[in-house]
């Protein structure tokens, strides 16, 4: 076999899902949809940046329930 394994074919291989990259998925929501996805802990937020994001999410969302075994119980 040269050059690898060769991709399906089937008239259902257009449905097969093709890896996504989540930074597009993200750019994509903001900017057709106007949906922010943010995760707390992102290494371009700087340190009030990130306490912006947390307030925003308690308002909306409420206080953050913490994991079971969280503390080491």
């Amino acid at each position: 076999m040269i050059g690898g394994p060769m991709s399906p074919r089937s008239c259902l291989s257009r449905l097969i899902p093709q890896k996504v990259d989540p930074e597009q998925q993200r750019r994509e929501g903001w900017v057709r949809h106007g949906i922010l996805v943010v995760a707390i802990d992102d290494k371009r937020l700087s340190w009030p940046e990130q306490e912006m994001v947390k307030l925003v999410a308690k308002k909306l969302f409420g206080q953050k329930v913490a994991k079971e075994g969280a503390n080491g119980r």
